[in-house]
């Protein structure tokens, strides 16, 4: 059967593969998406329930202008499908001795209303935050702009800048350690350590590249989306269907099948078999290698033996009463943060004192809460699924009952009477729904210098037509990191099988 040089199937309809495919449509390619479940987004999606409505995954948006970049690549305005309101403060830090921390979005701004126990960190906050301008200024062409191992941005000159200003990157010392070199505070060390859970990884392993983050979220802004964060996958799926994307749904993909170190199509559970050459995946990239890809190669082997990121425990709560001291985001710190990370990363336990995230959009979208209630979106990171790891259910009443406690100790007025509504998201959730290794969020973890920066790559090097997209891939996890996957994988597709 002769195969259609303009015909791409994607794997898998997260924000990476939906945005490969409306790359690819913008330019003429012929694009059909399976999906295994009922509707698009993957981790990111929605529940409504008793008048609650709550966003299941991410919670937060930064580079806006990668997002308004794939619609104008198909010459659209992304005012006609999505809305952006700045977040102010972005998020509200909560210490167990009672000092709270406001992170506003202006980093004068930030710095300026500090608690009086930490004035005197305005000038360590000046040049942190310019410390990390530098690093994204520095890399972020080379490790976030560009598919990174396409052998034409050797011969950037901003390439051949950042090598020669390795050092600069930080990539020798852990996250932690560059926090320490420049607050005395360990409230402010703590709070700048936690960007590195933004990829699922350890402060205390991760290289201080990631300190990246911070400037990403505190100086080019932070957004909501209006009406939710899964608004912007409808606004996708939207933009891809009126393109001509086909997006088949409840349809899995059981093989991706190869020969002579090419792709030759695509097998389905349901038997039916899909010719085809080009093919964008979108699953993780452990489980592509380990389950999808018949017969195996020998990247699955290597693979197999690279740390997932941190899981993750959700409770989403519909509360029957408002909290005026919380924030639209919110953390509550543990006491011994090198502790927790301990146990999620080494030991491998469940957290005795979490670090607990709540997000409430109800304070920016009233509509998704009854008029005297809350919709709470809890989150606290847990280890990896191993074979010796608690069950599920267990799990979930021990942690819940750390969580409420916590809430309580810092002040928060929550009792098990107060949540009227709950659904939950565990690591097994993760690991079943999405195909993620291990129930892991980010894929993989950045816990080395090897894994922060040799990441899956997008176009696959031992089968030609395969490529990938998504948080377990280059760049890595987080809405905007994901979306540049899926262009990457869609434009390194493009040069090698023009129309």
């Amino acid at each position: 059967m002769t195969l259609k040089t303009n015909s791409v199937i994607i794997i898998g309809s997260g924000l990476g593969g939906l945005a490969s495919a409306i790359s690819l449509a913008s330019q003429g390619y012929s694009v059909r998406i399976l999906e295994k479940n009922k509707q698009a987004g993957g981790k990111a999606n929605e529940i409504v329930s008793d008048g609650f409505r709550f966003d299941t995954g991410p919670s937060l948006l930064t580079m806006d202008f990668v997002f308004r970049d794939i619609f104008s690549e198909a010459h659209k305005n992304i005012e006609s499908y999505l809305s952006f309101i700045p977040i102010d403060p972005i998020c509200k830090y909560f210490y167990p001795d009672h000092t709270i921390v406001n992170a506003w979005r202006n980093p004068d701004q930030f710095s300026q209303n500090l608690p009086e126990n930490l004035k005197s960190e305005e000038i360590n906050f000046k040049k942190y935050i310019n410390y990390c301008a530098n690093i994204y200024n520095l890399t972020a062409d080379l490790f976030l702009f560009s598919p990174l191992w396409d052998y034409r941005h050797l011969f950037k000159i901003k390439t051949w800048n950042t090598l020669f200003n390795l050092r600069a990157i930080d990539p020798f010392r852990s996250v932690h350690q560059a926090n320490k070199s420049f607050f005395n505070s360990t409230h402010l060390i703590q709070l700048f350590d936690r960007y590195a859970t933004y990829n699922g990884s350890n402060p205390y392993q991760a290289p201080a590249t990631l300190n990246i983050i911070p400037h990403v979220e505190m100086t080019l802004g932070s957004w909501y989306v209006k009406e939710g964060i899964y608004r912007l996958i409808e606004a996708f799926v939207k933009l891809a269907t009126e393109l001509g994307v086909i997006i088949s749904y409840e349809t899995e993909v059981s093989e991706i099948q190869h020969k002579n170190k090419s792709i030759t199509g695509i097998k389905l559970s349901s038997e039916e078999y899909i010719p085809t050459n080009k093919i964008i995946c979108n699953a993780d990239v452990v489980f592509t290698h380990s389950h999808l890809i018949q017969p195996k190669i020998l990247k699955a082997e290597k693979l197999a033996k690279v740390e997932p990121s941190s899981s993750g425990l959700v409770f989403l709560w519909g509360i029957n009463k408002k909290h005026p001291e919380l924030s639209h985001h919110n953390i509550f710190f543990s006491e011994d943060y090198k502790a927790e990370f301990d146990e999620i990363f080494i030991q491998k336990i469940n957290p005795t004192d979490p670090t607990v995230y709540v997000s409430i959009t109800s304070k920016s979208d009233r509509s998704h809460a009854p008029e005297n209630g809350e919709n709470w979106f809890v989150l606290i990171n847990m280890p990896y699924l191993q074979k010796n790891s608690p069950d599920r259910e267990s799990t979930i009443t021990l942690m819940k009952q750390r969580i409420l406690s916590k809430l309580i100790k810092q002040g928060v007025e929550i009792l098990p009477e107060n949540i009227i509504t709950e659904h939950i998201i565990s690591p097994e959730d993760l690991r079943n729904n999405t195909h993620s290794n291990a129930g892991s969020i980010y894929g993989i973890s950045s816990n080395s210098q090897s894994a922060a920066f040799l990441r899956q790559p997008n176009r696959c090097k031992e089968l030609r037509g395969l490529y990938f997209a998504g948080g377990s891939a280059h760049p890595g996890g987080g809405m905007p990191l994901v979306v540049l996957s899926g262009k990457h994988a869609a434009h390194l597709l493009m040069k090698d099988f023009p129309l």
